[in-house]
């Protein structure tokens, strides 16, 4: 038999708000986007240098991160067409002759295989001290808490004030290995959210945007 809950039951997350997730559970989350660097292309010494740094990070941690990759399909036909704008544009004759071979090789390349985006995130989690001293450690998704809403105004921007500093914390640490992350906004990890709630979304691609 089919469950009668609605489907915001199975969501965790109370709300959003000033860049902060709350939890029904009555804990905090604080969302960084970060960015990635191409390992495998990197020396003998940098590779040391990044892992290196990665562990001096992990080892300043008094406090558990979750590190997550989104994965999504990406349209590579906006690109296309602004190559081919410009091949139309061309009056070298061997600039058209090489963008028109270029675009061949994209077309027949993603015939066979999808282009996806690989996006990074490191979850920062913060439990207010009445809610971890009334039901223990709780896990990054516990149970629901009297105090899910946030425990006031006061309550939520001390709450708040105490993740942001564990953020700067982790971006500082990630620094030392040639990491940037920068904090989400509300409208930032209210999609971020959506998309990660609805799955079938990610059938959607999203436009290729040249960097």
């Amino acid at each position: 038999m089919a469950s009668s809950k609605p489907t915001q039951d199975f969501v965790p997350v109370e709300e959003v708000r000033n860049g902060v997730v709350i939890l029904k559970n009555g804990g905090y989350r604080g969302i960084m986007m970060c960015s990635s660097l191409n390992f495998a292309l990197k020396g003998d010494d940098e590779q040391r240098a990044i892992i290196g740094g990665f562990q001096n990070f992990l080892n300043t941690l008094d406090f558990p991160v979750q590190i997550v990759v989104h994965s999504r399909k990406t349209d590579i036909r906006p690109y296309l067409n602004l190559l081919q704008e410009r091949m139309d544009r061309q009056t070298s004759e061997l600039m058209r002759i090489q963008l028109r071979e270029y675009i061949a090789f994209i077309r027949n390349f993603i015939e066979g295989a999808d282009i996806m985006t690989k996006t990074f995130y490191v979850v920062v989690p913060y439990t207010p001290v009445s809610i971890s001293a009334a039901t223990g450690n709780l896990p990054f998704l516990g149970s629901r808490s009297k105090e899910g809403r946030g425990g006031g105004d006061r309550s939520f921007e001390e709450t708040r004030i105490q993740l942001e500093q564990r953020m700067a914390l982790v971006s500082g640490g990630l620094a030392a290995s040639g990491l940037r992350a920068v904090p989400l906004g509300t409208e930032e990890i209210i999609e971020l959210l959506y998309r990660s709630f609805n799955v079938g979304d990610l059938d959607n691609p999203i436009p290729y945007t040249q960097q």
